[in-house]
């Protein structure tokens, strides 16, 4: 099994939900997070003060699947996700030993 994480722009989260949807994932988890990449924040005027954001408002989307479906499910999300400008976000994958269903406490792929 795989847990992927994916961090975009708020304004995809939709998009990206039902592009996993499509593929057959049924469950996700989203969190809202702030950070910045390489474009580190931006400046902004605000009442003839200048100052400078430094973390900009992101969405972090966690998915466990199986290990089958996870290559469909990391280009679902890119194809959804990708406006072409910077601060597109990333995506991390990583193996997962074990889940538990605490209800049933069914492990394993039953368990997602």
């Amino acid at each position: 099994m795989k847990k992927i994480e994916a961090i975009i722009k708020p304004f995809k989260l939709d998009e990206v939900k039902d592009a996993l949807h499509e593929i057959g994932l049924q469950g996700l988890t989203v969190v809202e997070a702030k950070g910045f990449g390489r474009q580190k924040g931006h400046t902004e005027l605000y009442r003839g003060a200048e100052y400078v954001v430094d973390f900009l408002p992101k969405v972090k989307i966690e998915v466990i699947c199986s290990d089958d479906l996870a290559e469909r499910a990391v280009e679902a999300i890119t194809a959804a996700a990708r406006t072409g400008r910077i601060g597109d976000g990333k995506i991390f994958i990583t193996d997962v030993q074990d889940v538990v269903r605490i209800r049933t406490g069914e492990r394993g792929e039953d368990a997602v």
